[in-house]
């Protein structure tokens, strides 16, 4: 739908921007996504988008969007997006290449995984500015000891499990994750099961493994992830844009 509120006559009409400008999440030179929404571009209606880079191995982490659906299309490079299906509750898998799409229906539990070196992933999605809830989140700020008495859990592992979670992950693993400490997955020996491809493309392959970044830079350095920890110390009013 266009943007009915937009007085196309105004000097301040915007019909064209460069994402490159607009940086949302920087874990390396290998690993960052830019944004474009409303916000950048006045003249968009209900479409938004995120232009993703990521290397072997590194995760769009698992997230939802409260307010749009997002489709997921791949420029180049191999991924596999990964979503829950809350009807049937089923984990779903789906490998995408060049010029194929896996979709994620709106406020549905999802992450990206790459496969390959300098995969480059378009996020479509129909919502003027789309809004995020990232798993990181609602682990670190969800106190220990609700975790642990809603599961019957270890209180005092579950706070040592989750203390390295101190900021909003985005892509992971995180920054100064050093393999063996908090896991270590490689090419050849994946702890993860071999999930079915549950497309409609052919795949020489039914399964994927996923390793750990071997660059671990020791902190995160872009700006806007703290600017939102004012927002983060709600959670009863948690909403995060892009």
């Amino acid at each position: 739908m266009a943007n009915q509120y937009m007085d196309y006559t105004s000097p301040s009409t915007q019909f064209t921007y460069d994402l490159r400008n607009n940086l949302f999440f920087k874990k390396d030179e290998w690993n960052y996504i830019d944004s474009l929404s409303i916000n950048q571009l006045n003249t968009l209606g209900n479409v938004s988008l995120l232009d993703i880079y990521l290397s072997f191995g590194n995760v769009v982490e698992p997230h939802i969007h409260q307010n749009a659906s997002e489709l997921v299309y791949c420029i180049s490079g191999e991924a596999v997006v990964s979503i829950i299906n809350p009807f049937t509750n089923q984990l779903l898998n789906f490998t995408i290449r060049p010029a194929q799409v896996a979709n994620v229906p709106q406020g549905w539990w999802h992450y990206e995984i790459a496969n390959t070196d300098n995969t480059h992933l378009l996020a479509i999605f129909d919502a003027p500015i789309p809004e995020v809830i990232f798993g990181s989140d609602i682990l670190r700020l969800t106190p220990p000891s609700i975790w642990a008495h809603t599961y019957c859990l270890d209180e005092a592992k579950v706070r040592e499990t989750f203390a390295p979670i101190t900021n909003t992950v985005v892509i992971g693993p995180p920054r100064g994750c050093h393999p063996g400490v908090q896991g270590n997955i490689n090419r050849t020996s994946s702890p993860y099961p071999q999930y079915n491809y549950y497309g409609q493309f052919p795949s020489p392959h039914n399964d994927y493994d996923v390793a750990y970044s071997q660059h671990a830079p020791t902190s995160y350095g872009y700006p806007s992830v703290s600017s939102q920890e004012s927002v983060y110390q709600q959670p009863a009013a948690y909403q995060r844009h892009y």
